[in-house]
Parts: structure tokens; sequence; C-alpha cells
């Protein structure tokens, strides 16, 4: 059965990658995963912002995709190092700080993809995003964080996606056609959420897509800023783009 996260928007899906910066939004200061980069997404009629997680020093659950602050502020410090009150001073003039429980009040139309990145923001975020499981997809490149972040929503269900170990588990299923072992992994997740090849390696094949689908689990390519790149890839049955130009993608992409 379809998850709700899936079910009533337009396909093929296109993500925003951390919300969306243009480059007009870029030279005025903005930084992805910010307030401001996920109204541009929700302006632009965006149904779905990909974003990440950390957890503050004060324990809040902010969208923050570097385990350090360095990229978007210049300060070095580690998120886990600063309080929500510092961070929110650090990005007042670069789009604003977004803690996951506001965003998903206050954005009740958008459905979020929430990648934790750091185990101790697995459980709180969870626990924030049971409320919402019918239009969030929860999980992490870490099988561990991914697991932990579902237990804490539990018994709400939100969609989940492949962690790493699972992708690398169903790329090798793949290529020696080991198609009941692709199904019991594919059993477990409602997307799979994969770039097209990593380190000059196939991931993305006609054989995991056609797998993908016979299981009911939809494909997601991330990284795609090219739009007949997307284009193809939609062509190839891919399901979804994860995109920094989810603007531009949306139109492109729209049957």
């Amino acid at each position: 059965m379809t998850h709700p996260y899936l079910a009533g928007t337009r396909h093929p899906r296109v993500f925003a990658h951390r919300g969306l910066v243009t480059a007009e939004m870029a030279t005025d200061g903005i930084v992805d995963n910010t307030i401001a980069a996920i109204a541009a997404a929700h302006a632009a009629g965006v149904e779905y912002v990909e974003t990440d997680c950390h957890l503050t020093a004060d324990g809040v659950v902010v969208l923050f995709h570097d385990a350090t602050l360095e990229r978007v502020t210049g300060d070095p410090r580690a998120v886990a190092d600063v309080t929500a009150r510092e961070l929110e001073a650090l990005l007042s003039g670069r789009g604003g700080l977004a803690q996951l429980r506001d965003v998903v009040r206050d954005f009740p139309k958008t459905r979020f993809n929430v990648d934790v990145k750091a185990a101790a923001a697995a459980d709180p975020a969870g626990r924030i995003l049971a409320d919402h499981a019918d239009r969030v997809l929860l999980t992490s490149f870490s099988a561990e964080r991914r697991a932990a972040a579902l237990a804490a929503a539990a018994p709400a269900r939100p969609a989940t996606s492949a962690d790493a170990t699972m992708i690398r588990q169903l790329v090798v299923a793949a290529r020696l056609g080991a198609r009941g072992r692709a199904r019991r992994l594919l059993s477990t997740i409602d997307a799979l959420q994969i770039p097209e090849r990593r380190n000059g390696v196939p991931i993305l094949t006609r054989r995991l897509v056609r797998w993908a689908h016979e299981a009911g689990v939809e494909v997601h390519v991330w990284g795609i800023d090219d739009i007949p790149r997307m284009q193809g890839l939609v062509a190839r049955g891919v399901d979804g783009i994860v995109t920094d130009r989810a603007d531009v993608a949306r139109t492109a992409l729209t049957p």
C-alpha cells in the first residue's frame, strides 16, 4: 500500500534539496536549510522539501546539513556545541534558523524528507515527526540512526528510504540477480533514494528500478540539477528528483 507521503501529489516528484536558494537569494546571503529556503520552495509550488537535522547543545532539533557551522557562517564550532539561540543569531541575516518542530507546524502542506545527521538527533526528531507521519519521510545514511528515529516515532509510521548499508546490499543483489534478497530488503522501505552513480560505479540500473517498482517502492535520484538529465532519468522510470533547482524542475517535469 502506498504511504500517504507519496499519495495525492504530482508525479514525477520534485524534492527541493535543503529548500530552495536561488542565485538572487544566495547573493543576498541566504543559505540552505533555513526558513527562507523552505519558504522559497513553498512559494515556488514545490511539494517536497529534502532536509537534514542535527541537535544543538541545548537539545533543539534544527535543520542543518553539516556537522559544523563553518560552511554557512564561517564559525568553526560544531552544531552540537552551540545553543539554538546562538545559532539563531548566526543565521539571522542568512535566512533564519529553522527548528524541526516549527517548520512541520508552520508549513502544513509541505512534505518533508528528513535525513538524521547526528545520533543525538534521532530520538527527538522521531518523536517530533510522529505527529506528522503522513507527510514525512524519515531516513538516514546510517542504519542505526534511521532505526532509532523510526523507533522513536512509533507507533506512528513515517515513510522511510534505504540507508547506505541497504543501498549497498541492493546494488549487490541487483548485480547478482538475487531477486528474492532484493525483495526482502525493499519490503521494509517506501522509497529508494540513490545517486545515479558513486565513484564511477552505476547505482541506478534498469533491473533495480524494475525490482523496486514491482515491490511498490519509488525510486528517487539525488544531486541532479541539469534539466535534460532529469528528464532522461524520468524517462528511465525514476519517480523523483532531488535538486537544487526545484523551481525550474517543477516546471520542466510537469506532465
